[in-house]
């Protein structure tokens, strides 16, 4: 821990953050969790982790985050529903009201690194107001061990968070009390309102999202790992596709479970921790990022806890089906600790369809990679969320990450595309969601099985099997697998009823069309043909 010095100070007066309480600058991980305790934040649970609350925002808000339109954002930005513009004078008025609010307060300072490649590290300062914030950052980004170069740090953004700081919406220009504020001419993101700690990092990604296109760079959304060879795999995916439980294999190494990126020099991550998901989490199906929840360091937000044993219930959904571990990437045992592999020989792209009319696995063309990329589908499970109704709902998000991509979605595919071509990568669709029928008379796809066809396919053992066509997505499908049964790899034989099973493949095949719709006049045309067959419902 470092208290504030007369350098520090003077950088920390630039962005008009004076009159403090104690600065906690670079504070190592049992001196955060004292502060936590100590300032009533969370309470540790058996074995060690800090286990915390988030209050009413139990996941990222995106209607609460807003971009500063200004000379460097205004003519780049893809402005919408997701990118949301402010003008700069309301970013300066909550600056200076922050400012203010700050006067008096103890502060924690993390100063750290995104990215991995050397050639591209990307300097960082996360300034919060709470302890266990703090620690968030120093588990998600990659630490500075050196004090020397922690001296020297000069960050290219900072990110100042206020949980306890609510807007005023009528006066600030935002949307609730919860507000995510970037601006890419003052060099900061402001965040307050909310609790989730998952705002900080995707903060981050967003800004990485919006520079490194630029250097010709492809930010992804992805988790990635690398096997004995030196192959490397990544894995697209939204939230409950299983991104980070199928990339935390034992036989491979993990490079990292969220967020990367794919240069000239291969693929590198950009954090140095993991942010899972740990809801009914199984020490049989998941046992290395489960013996993570037992651990000191380890942040787990709104799991389930007895307070007087302090032993956790990863079944407990009672605050939310979001319960999330924030931890080190050490904390698992098979990791690649500088963060880096090389050119990806498989891209798997994961989608959970809740239709259970998708193939478990097909082998896609590099234009079907582009389509499925910028599609981005999965499907919410009805009851997951208020207002849902009794069906399954579709669900896109271009590039597998729309809420952290800031520039246009064609942007990201183009490089995709030519990254794919150049290296001559496997493409695969895996659908981790239903089998035997929708959600409500299927069942969810095994776990083994789906972890059977993955390591069929990075093993090269599905290269040389036939393949034969799906007639209303295109897919090519594989004949066999395996370890997995034969009739598992064709929904349609998994249906006890065909015509119905053909009946609801139709109804996605147009959710898929009506979706695309929206990229068609930006891809090319042998991109926008190879999505599903336009077929009646």
């Amino acid at each position: 821990m470092r208290i504030i010095s007369e350098g520090s100070s003077k950088t920390l007066q630039e962005l008009g953050l004076i009159n403090l309480g104690k600065v906690y600058w670079n504070a190592t991980t049992p001196v955060l969790y004292e502060e936590a305790v100590k300032g009533h934040e969370g309470v540790v649970g058996h074995l060690g982790p800090l286990v915390v609350r988030t209050g009413n925002h139990t996941g990222r808000s995106p209607y609460d985050r807003f971009i500063v339109k200004d000379s460097i954002s205004a003519d780049k930005i893809n402005w919408g529903d997701v990118n949301r513009p402010i003008e700069p004078g309301k970013f300066e008025n909550m600056l200076r009201r922050l400012q203010a609010y700050l006067q008096g307060k103890d502060i924690f300072i993390q100063d750290c690194h995104a990215g991995a490649d050397p050639d591209y590290r990307f300097p960082v300062r996360i300034i919060t107001e709470t302890a266990w914030h703090n620690l968030f950052a120093r588990n998600m980004f990659r630490q500075i061990h050196d004090p020397g170069e922690r001296q020297q740090h000069v960050p290219e953004f900072t990110v100042i968070n206020v949980p306890n700081f609510k807007a005023i919406p009528e006066v600030d220009g935002t949307n609730s009390e919860a507000f995510i504020l970037l601006s890419f001419e003052k060099k900061l993101v402001l965040i307050g309102g909310t609790h989730y700690a998952g705002e900080i990092k995707k903060s981050i990604f967003t800004i990485l999202n919006f520079l490194l296109p630029s250097d010709n760079v492809l930010p992804m959304h992805c988790s990635a790992n690398i096997g004995g060879d030196g192959d490397v795999a990544i894995f697209f995916g939204l939230s409950g596709t299983g991104k980070t439980t199928l990339s935390a294999d034992p036989d491979r190494m993990l490079i990292g479970d969220d967020e990367h990126a794919w240069s000239e020099n291969g693929v590198f991550n950009f954090e140095g921790g993991c942010y899972a998901k740990v809801i009914r989490l199984s020490a049989e199906n998941e046992p290395d990022i489960y013996e993570t929840t037992r651990r000191f360091g380890t942040i787990l937000e709104n799991v389930g806890i007895d307070i007087d044993t302090r032993r956790v219930d990863l079944d407990d959904n009672s605050l939310t089906e979001n319960t999330r571990a924030a931890y080190p990437i050490s904390h698992i045992k098979n990791t690649t600790r500088d963060g880096v592999g090389g050119h990806p020989k498989n891209i798997i792209m994961l989608t959970a369809d809740a239709f259970g009319v998708l193939p478990p696995i097909s082998k896609l063309t590099v234009e079907q990679a582009g389509y499925q990329f910028i599609s981005g589908y999965t499907a919410k499970v009805a009851g997951t969320e208020v207002g849902m109704g009794n069906e399954p709902k579709a669900t896109f998000s271009t590039c597998f990450g729309a809420p952290f991509m800031a520039l246009p979605s064609t942007v990201y595919s183009q490089l995709l595309r030519a990254k794919i071509e150049k290296h001559g990568v496997n493409c695969w669709l895996i659908n981790t969601g239903w089998t035997g029928g929708p959600f409500g008379v299927g069942k969810r796809m095994p776990l083994p099985f789906t972890r059977a066809m993955i390591n069929a396919a990075l093993a090269g053992q599905l290269d040389n099997v036939e393949y034969e066509t799906d007639p209303i997505f295109g897919l090519h499908v594989p004949k066999s697998c395996p370890e997995v049964p034969p009739e598992v790899l064709h929904p349609r034989n998994t249906w006890d009823d065909p015509a119905a099973y053909d009946k609801k493949a139709r109804e996605l095949a147009v959710l898929f069309h009506e979706n695309f719709r929206t990229f068609e006049k930006d891809v090319p045309e042998n991109v926008k043909n190879a999505g599903p067959v336009a077929v009646p419902v």
